[in-house]
Parts: structure tokens; sequence; C-alpha cells
């Protein structure tokens, strides 16, 4: 376990360092490329029930998929991660303008206040069609590297035991993120599909 541990931090540093290299021009191009995928991606047109991650600055924006999400009639849930547990919750974003009144987290992440009661928890209700993942690292088998908190094997595992079942999960990435091979273990859940540019 120590050695999976020590391999995942180097795995994490390693790939935080290639991506920091990045401008942000790039990051926004290789974004917009990735978006344009999901655009025309048949789990997203089908799906209506989504959860999408606010970025980060070392992710693939999603500013973009969120205003399409909206644009096209879909629910939206975002993330409230709890801190200094495993817990996060996905919730309904109202809108684009609802998405800009958010209060920020000591992450610099925007998500839903503690106190804020008044949205709709997705696996309350009708599950996920479909989530999009965030993470530091992929491969091509659908091993994901976590920034090592387990939101999201937490939550995924939430939604395995709900009625509706497992939703399809596909990562957004910046190409600079794939790797050989993701050193997992057994709680770590695969993802569906990984997006990002390939190299024509």
């Amino acid at each position: 376990m120590a050695a999976l541990r020590a391999a995942k931090q180097a795995l994490r540093r390693e790939i935080k360092r290639r991506v920091s290299v990045l401008s942000e021009e790039e990051k926004l191009r290789q974004s917009l490329v990735v978006s344009q995928k999901l655009f025309r991606h048949p789990k997203y047109v089908s799906c209506q029930r989504i959860a999408v991650f606010l970025s980060m600055h070392d992710e693939v924006r999603t500013e973009e998929i969120i205003k399409d999400v909206f644009k096209r009639g879909k629910s939206c849930f975002i993330p409230r991660y709890e801190s200094g547990s495993s817990h996060m919750d996905m919730l309904q974003l109202r809108s684009v303008d609802d998405m800009k009144t958010l209060p920020l987290t000591s992450w610099n992440i925007q998500q839903p206040a503690e106190d804020d009661h008044s949205r709709e928890e997705a696996l309350s209700a009708g599950g996920l069609d479909l989530i999009l993942m965030p993470g530091l690292g992929f491969d091509r088998s659908g091993n994901r590297l976590g920034r090592g908190k387990g939101f999201y094997d937490t939550y995924l595992e939430r939604c395995i035991r709900h009625p509706k079942g497992k939703p399809y999960t596909i990562a957004l990435a910046f190409k600079e993120q794939l790797c050989e091979e993701i050193p997992v273990d057994a709680n770590d859940v695969l993802i569906d599909e990984v997006l990002y540019e390939e190299d024509e």
C-alpha cells in the first residue's frame, strides 16, 4: 500500500509539472476541442441529468459545457465537497447566472454554501445519466488518478446503490494528463471513457 501511495504521489507531481507549463491560451484551446468532442458524444446528446465539475486552474475548462447543458434544456448538477471528509453531493445548478453567485471555498472552487438546503441532490431524486469527471491523470484503460481525497470514488459507490445504477462516466483531460499506466487499487473506480485532443 505504501508503495502504491508513493507511486501515485510521484505521478501527481509529474502531471502537475506537465500541466503547469501550459499557457492559459493552450488550456483554453484544448478545452474547446474536448468540449466539441463531448457535444457530439451520443451519451451527452441523450442524457437528461448530468453532473459537471467547476474547473480549477489545472483542469479542462467546463464553463462552455455548462452553458451548453442549459441551452439544451438538461438538468445540471455540480459538486459540493465536504472538507475534512471524502463526502460529496451533486447539487442542482439552476442557471449560468446561478453559477456566478456561488461562494468560493478555501480551495478556490465555487460551490453551493454548506447551509444552502434549497437545491436538489441528484441521488435523492432521479439519479444521474452522466458524470463528467475531473482528475490529475488518466490512462487509456479508464484508470484515473485523483487528488487523493476520494470524493468521486465514494460518490460513484453511492451511485451504484441508486435504483438508476451507475451513470456513464466521461473524464475530460488535457493530453498532458494522459499516462501510459495509472497505478490503482481496489477502491479506484474505472472511468468509461476519457476525452482529450488526440494527435492526428
